[in-house]
């Protein structure tokens, strides 16, 4: 460990530099010699880096999620080239390139902390082996190894021997507690954070090796931090564990205002921002309008919480605009000129005419009830019927029931009534 420190001793005299600045400020307040000074410098420390990093968070945050767009294209060329590994890989860089992704850049907050992390740690192990280093000099070395945090020295580790702890005027049972409860913080912090990731701010609609991948790490790092942790000074897993809690923050508040398409945390934010744009019509910041624009950009491409969201807005008299913003819809405006209620004209439902019985069908001859429409079924023929005397009533042929006949091209039989056109 120590020979893998020493290649980042290109950083130990900043580090250390920054690291002696907050302690004269906090030694000012709580007593050089304290831990809360030297420990609270290694926060600042933390703090001050990540603060700078966030850029780089942000790169990783996009790079993230142009990696889970890719993932159902990845899975298509692996089974397409499982037997060709060169061609494999090969189609995975080449859409890489199309697509502007780097694997790589979701790593980049780590990287890019691990040359701090080891000049820290290198500045903490020279203090516990009495030796000055960057710009700690002998007065700030005494003090350093002075100050205890609950009990434990900063440069003392879970693997030291008594004699080693009893020179930094300590017990080991201190030390071991003092780490051990550091450790778990530490791996628990960790666990929560990655099982955040995958439980609400990942796209359940794709099942990808990708989704598989994370869930497997969300089980490892907290092994991996908890094995290296008890070769770690105090001094490491306070910076370590601080490190941690940021970034479960910082996490919280990107799923919180930024969710991934497709996750719970989306389906949350979209209930959120309609209720807020349903009761004041309009969108609050920038943020908000950019997300607006996508979702109305996407289309048919929308996702079921999207969908569900434009919807919303629809039934609330609103519509979403193609630059983000919010207005009311047509319909609405509509509905407010009239008085706040929206009328219709229906067109009016085309009226069939009632099917006879049989027996009417068949006797056409029988009376029809006032208003009911008349048959379409042709009357007897007038050659069936003889007039009697000179009355001019008609004697039906056989029993007054005979069927009409069939004129040239009509079908015979009874015929189906038509429907009146619509006027």
């Amino acid at each position: 460990m120590d020979t893998i420190a020493s290649l980042f001793s290109f950083i130990t005299t900043p580090v250390s530099w920054v690291i002696v600045q907050f302690h004269s400020v906090y030694g000012s307040i709580f007593g050089p010699d304290t831990g809360w000074a030297w420990g609270l410098s290694i926060v600042s420390l933390v703090i001050l880096i990540r603060i700078c990093l966030i850029p780089l968070f942000v790169k990783q945050i996009k790079a993230t999620r142009a990696m889970q767009t890719l993932q159902p294209e990845m899975k298509k060329i692996q089974e397409r080239y499982k037997n060709d590994k060169q061609r494999q890989s090969e189609e995975m860089m080449k859409l890489y390139k199309e697509t502007g992704t780097n694997p790589l850049s979701s790593c980049l907050p780590i990287l890019a902390q691990s040359p701090f992390f080891f000049a820290l740690y290198h500045v903490l192990n020279g203090i516990a082996s009495n030796k000055t280093i960057g710009v700690i000099n002998d007065s700030l070395l005494e003090s350093a190894q002075k100050a205890h945090i609950f009990g434990a020295p900063l440069a003392a580790k879970f693997t030291d021997s008594p004699e080693k702890v009893q020179a930094l005027n300590s017990s080991l049972t201190d030390v071991r507690v003092v780490t051990a409860i550091m450790i778990v913080l530490m791996s628990l912090s960790q666990f929560y954070t990655q099982r955040q990731l995958m439980t609400k701010n990942v796209d359940t609609t794709v099942k990808t090796p990708f989704m598989q991948q994370q869930k497997m790490l969300m089980y490892v790092f907290p092994v991996i931090f908890a094995v290296f942790g008890i070769n770690f000074p105090v001094g490491v897993l306070v910076y370590w564990l601080t490190t941690n809690v940021w970034t479960m923050g910082q996490q919280m508040y990107v799923i919180h205002n930024n969710p991934t398409p497709g996750s719970k945390a989306q389906a949350a934010y979209l209930e959120r921002l309609s209720k807020h744009v349903a009761k004041h019509g309009k969108t609050r910041n920038r943020r908000e309008r950019a997300i607006v624009k996508a979702i109305v950009a996407k289309g048919r491409d929308r996702n079921e919480y999207e969908r569900k969201f434009i919807n919303g807005l629809n039934k609330a008299g609103l519509a979403a605009q193609s630059d983000g913003t919010v207005i009311k819809s047509e319909s609405s405006a509509a509905a407010q000129a009239e008085g706040g209620t929206t009328t219709a004209t229906a067109a009016p439902k085309r009226q069939q005419p009632k099917r006879q019985p049989k027996s009417k069908r068949h006797n056409p001859g029988a009376a029809k009830p006032a208003g009911e429409p008349t048959s379409l079924t042709k009357a007897d023929d007038p050659q069936d019927a003889k007039p009697s005397g000179g009355n001019g009533n008609a004697k039906p042929a056989g029993n007054g029931s005979t069927r009409s006949r069939a004129q040239s091209g009509q079908r015979k039989g009874p015929q189906r009534p038509k429907s009146p056109s619509k006027k």
